[in-house]
């Protein structure tokens, strides 16, 4: 579940002027299921979250997307963490923006519930994005880092066309507009809109490619009008209850992408979905 939701200064610098103009260059990579499925920091019901092993369980699931985390170390290197220190996953202690990359790298993963988790380090941006190349989309949570160096990692990674990114700050938005004009940015939904006309406006003055959020913010009619938009909403159904009921709320809304900890389990269930 995202932890960053659009306050009211945020709204307002969406809603100035300077982003009111949509971006028509925008192309979403391929997908390979019926309803988008967005693996929540891989699948880590058996790996630790942002490990390479959870981002290869994703791939192996046949998830659409991977979630990732990214972050930056003091000395100015890309990390995959979801908190802002190291202490709940590893075997230290620190934020990572205090820590070195040799630090972070020296750290071993763990998950209290898997056996022999504490046998993998924290991944680098390259290695995620290595191992993703051709066999799954990322979708990034962009909440530390140098949007012109991680570009540019995307760039020499060639992964241009096999990306999305979460905005979480007003500066990240106009920065990767920036950067990356083309790069299609995901934006948690304003829960002021509760109808059609209010999606409408909001997005009439709001320049972003994708709406996220948690699914029950949303209604048919609000997940309507952002399709006639042209903006799809991949909402958040992440939850300890997940089965094929709970996902049907979200078909049933018309959701085109659900972020799930069970990719693997989602996947089978739109299969089998006429």
């Amino acid at each position: 579940m995202k932890i960053f939701y659009i306050p009211y200064f945020f709204c307002t610098l969406f809603c100035m002027p300077l982003f009111s103009q949509k971006n028509n260059k925008i192309i979403f990579p391929s997908s390979k299921n019926k309803i988008i499925v967005i693996a929540h920091r891989g699948d880590h019901t058996i790996a630790p979250e942002n490990s390479l092993l959870s981002i290869q369980n994703a791939i192996n699931d046949g998830a659409d997307y991977v979630e990732i985390d990214l972050r930056t170390t003091n000395d100015k290197q890309l990390v995959l963490m979801h908190d802002a220190s190291v202490d709940r996953m590893t075997n230290g202690v620190g934020k990572v923006s205090t820590l070195s990359y040799e630090s972070v790298r020296a750290l071993k993963l763990f998950n209290k519930l898997i056996n022999n988790s504490d046998t993998l380090q924290v991944p680098s941006f390259e290695e995620a994005l290595f191992l993703c190349k051709n066999k799954i989309n990322i979708y990034l949570d962009f909440k530390d880092a140098n949007v012109q160096e991680a570009y540019a990692a995307i760039q020499k990674a060639k992964m241009e066309d096999q990306m999305v990114v979460y905005i979480n700050t007003p500066n990240q938005f106009v920065d990767w507009r920036k950067w990356a004009p083309n790069m299609p940015l995901i934006l948690s939904l304003n829960t002021k809109v509760k109808d059609s006309l209010a999606m409408a406006n909001y997005l009439t003055h709001t320049n972003i490619d994708i709406l996220d959020g948690n699914w029950n913010e949303y209604t048919k009619e609000t997940v309507e009008a952002a399709k006639e938009m042209g903006v799809p909403v991949w909402a958040d159904m992440q939850s300890k209850q997940e089965d094929e009921k709970y996902w049907l709320n979200g078909l049933l809304l018309g959701l085109a992408g659900i972020q799930t900890d069970h990719p693997k389990e989602l996947v089978q269930f739109i299969k089998s979905m006429k």
